[in-house]
């Protein structure tokens, strides 16, 4: 079960959320604004993406995740629940 750690941190006036996928994967964003339902959902919908690209047979295991079309649809869903 994927874990969502909230706020964990701030700097200045920035808050920085945290979220630890079952393989201790970490996904973390600073925001300016606490919309702690919008983060929650920003992270379940990355952790999804996050697992289809790995059940891609072209995606090689323990590497980096270089492709454009992940970073595009990421940031697609920082515009939809920001």
């Amino acid at each position: 079960q994927a874990l969502y750690l909230k706020s964990v941190d701030k700097f200045n006036e920035f808050v920085v959320s945290a979220y630890v996928t079952p393989g201790y994967i970490k996904f973390l964003i600073m925001q300016d604004m606490r919309q702690e339902e919008n983060v929650k959902n920003f992270f379940n919908d990355v952790y999804e993406l996050y697992l289809k690209t790995l059940l891609n047979p072209f995606y090689e295991l323990n590497t980096p995740i270089t492709s454009p079309t992940f970073d595009l649809r990421v940031r697609a869903l920082l515009r939809r629940h920001f």
